[in-house]
């Protein structure tokens, strides 16, 4: 699990031009910290420091230490607000992450071994990623960085389900968990190839030695 760590702190004044003054003149992010016995706390973060972490995958999906006023609190990501044309985040929202706490994350696909994949290789097909993320539902302590999807005898019209994967320990996937069987990733043919290519070849053969 990475190592992620922020520094924070609390932010009394509210509303749009408190905000944007933050983020225009001081460089800061207004953010929310919620979650938990405690309430909802109204917190500030370096804009460079927050972008930075944004620009690693892991980081969605990890229990952060967020530093606020000195104090230690774990928390996850749990929202963004980005501006719509700019690489500016306006504002985000954290949810505590203490023993206990039951989180619920979405969590990144990794594909493995896909140049080996039998329906790629020895049949010809195209992989196609049904799914790119899976919501899980654990404990801060069991939340994976990503979950991975061995794709390497995988053949051609075979369809992998979120039944057919092995959950990390700890980790339930939520849909499964409420009878929703998800496709995660499927070998289809790839466009323009021939249905039945032996045959094809059979044909011209026959007509060759007319």
């Amino acid at each position: 699990m990475s190592d992620y760590r922020l520094s924070a702190q609390s932010r009394e004044e509210a509303g749009k031009g408190s905000s944007r003054r933050l983020r225009r003149l001081e460089g800061l992010v207004p953010a929310i910290v919620y979650g938990g016995k405690n309430k909802p706390k109204s917190i500030q973060l370096a804009h460079k420091d927050l972008k930075r972490a944004l620009e690693e995958e892991s980081f969605y999906s990890s229990v952060i230490t967020l530093e606020i006023d000195g104090k230690e609190e774990p928390v996850i990501l749990k929202a963004l607000q980005r501006h719509p044309a700019k690489t500016v985040v306006l504002h985000a929202d954290f949810q505590r992450a203490s023993a206990g706490t039951v989180l619920k994350v979405n969590v990144p696909v990794h594909f493995l071994n896909e140049t080996i994949c039998t329906g790629v290789k020895m049949q010809g097909g195209v992989i196609h990623h049904d799914a790119v993320e899976i919501e899980v539902s654990c404990s801060p302590k069991d939340l994976p960085e990503f979950i991975e999807v061995d794709l390497a005898e995988v053949e051609l019209d075979q369809v992998v389900h979120l039944s057919d994967l092995k959950a990390p320990k700890g980790v339930t996937f939520i849909a499964l968990a409420h009878g929703s069987d998800l496709a995660v990733a499927s070998i289809n043919k790839a466009k323009g190839a021939s249905a039945e290519p032996a045959a094809d070849e059979a044909e011209g053969e026959s007509e060759g030695d007319e």
